[in-house]
């Protein structure tokens, strides 16, 4: 179950949460003996700390949760969880000293302390629990929190258990928890209905690909959210080496973030037409796999050169942003675990993403910054179209050389977006080391702040 704030009560244990530059000044104003313990055990307010202060009878009184300095805070996310992480269990209130502007984000922190992906093993530990802070929107929280795990647990189950079927349980069972409708065009229906690009890539596997479309809502501004459903990714006959394949349960990162979005969105039932778009596929290798050099056509009728069938990605979202362009949405996002060079561009915190206007990026980048989902604008460079039009097709899907990756990935599915408004995301998708209330696995990326700008960018 997501992680909520615990029940209002009068036994809760009071949390001082304090700035090392004010800690001094702050325990000049306790008792000698909370003084003598917080000096006996060495706590300062650096970012992190945690401690159990007892009261006169040797139960538990309070507990202190380092805040540490602006710089030292700067380099971190959700730092309260981690003073959070280091407390016994038991349920806890903030007392004091939690800035009203940090307040949000960082209980939504401290709630996600409590994420354990326990599908195949029994999780370790019971996490401290939080009642809701004063001025926090419990509702809006906790909603930010149950995406957030969604999210995760479809990136954290393995291919075996979360292929193109499995990706589409899991949208109707959202879809129906909203009221939303969801349909799906099913294995050779693709190629009746013409998204030959996602047959192609799924054909190889008999788990049969399929282009999954929720939609949500009947009033107010359109958008649609694509997201890249490739359930495991072998390479295809441009085989990955084992090393880079044993992250590839996560090559659907795209598609269970927009998920996420859409969960977040419904359930603030925000007034617009949502539609999600997702072509769930397995890239394996088999007789009727697609090969290098292949000449293959799109739902748009641009004519691709396949020269790499580990670029396989850009493929399945080709014809479903085609699709969503035929639909006109005032807004088209995609979302994808689609390129390594992003990763070597700004690491696997940050989400890079691309538009053309000036205006969504402005809000993208300050909602960002208040919820704790670090973003990173890149640019749609218009020169390297060249880099992506091969001599025999109109597109090339891996252009050689391998410079500007995830820029000529995105100029790639910008072709298919048409006219639209249409903004990208280059997601990892997951969180490679275990930080406060982000343990290694599936991570939500971009979402949070894309939801938080959504009012701005569609006048909501």
């Amino acid at each position: 179950m997501p992680p909520v704030f615990a029940a209002p009560g009068p036994d809760a244990c009071p949390v001082h949460v304090i700035a090392s530059d004010v800690f001094e000044s702050w325990l000049s104003g306790q008792p000698q003996r909370v003084q003598a313990w917080a000096k006996a055990q060495g706590f300062t307010g650096a970012c992190g700390q945690a401690l159990t202060v007892p009261d006169t009878d040797g139960g538990l009184g309070m507990a202190l949760a380092g805040y540490g300095s602006a710089a030292q805070r700067a380099r971190r996310r959700f730092v309260l969880a981690e003073a959070a992480q280091k407390l016994p269990s038991g349920t806890y209130r903030i007392a004091s000293g939690l800035p009203a502007e940090d307040a949000a984000s960082e209980a939504l922190g401290w709630l996600l302390t409590a994420y354990r992906f326990d599908r195949y093993k029994d999780a370790n530990g019971e996490a401290a629990a939080l009642q809701v802070p004063e001025g926090v929107d419990a509702a809006a929280v906790e909603s930010l929190a149950a995406a957030e795990c969604l999210t995760r647990d479809l990136i954290n189950t393995p291919a075996s258990d979360m292929g193109p079927a499995e990706l589409q349980a899991a949208a109707e069972s959202l879809a129906q928890e909203f009221g939303a409708e969801a349909s799906v065009t099913l294995g050779e229906d693709l190629l009746k209905q013409n998204f030959p690009l996602i047959h192609t890539v799924g054909r190889a596997s008999d788990r049969a690909p399929r282009l999954i479309d929720l939609r949500w809502g009947s009033t107010g501004p359109k958008l649609t959210l694509v997201g890249k459903g490739v359930c495991f990714d072998t390479g295809g006959l441009n085989l990955k080496p084992g090393n880079s394949m044993a992250l590839m349960k996560k090559d659907m990162g795209g598609a269970a973030n927009v998920l996420g979005l859409a969960r977040m969105i419904m359930a603030a039932g925000l007034n617009l037409q949502l539609r999600v778009l997702i072509p769930a596929v397995e890239n394996a290798v088999s007789g009727s796999a697609f090969r290098p050099g292949d000449v293959l056509m799109s739902r748009k009728g641009l004519t691709v050169e396949n020269n790499n069938t580990d670029a396989e990605g850009r493929l399945v979202l080709a014809d479903a942003l085609a699709l969503a362009a035929e639909d006109a949405p005032d807004l088209l996002v995609s979302m994808a675990t689609l390129t390594g060079a992003a990763r070597v561009a700004v690491g696997p915190d940050l989400s890079p993403f691309y538009t053309g206007h000036e205006e969504d990026a402005a809000a993208l980048a300050a909602s960002a910054a208040r919820t704790a989902d670090p973003v990173w604008r890149m640019p749609f460079h218009e020169p390297y179209e060249t880099m992506i039009e091969p001599g025999i097709a109109d597109l090339d899907n891996a252009p050689a050389g391998g410079f500007a990756g995830s820029i000529t990935a995105a100029l790639f599915l910008r072709r298919f977006a048409g006219d639209t408004r249409y903004m990208h995301f280059d997601i990892y998708g997951w969180t490679p080391s275990a930080a406060p209330g982000r343990p290694k696995g599936g991570a939500l990326q971009g979402a949070r702040a894309l939801f938080a700008a959504l009012p701005d960018m569609l006048e909501l």
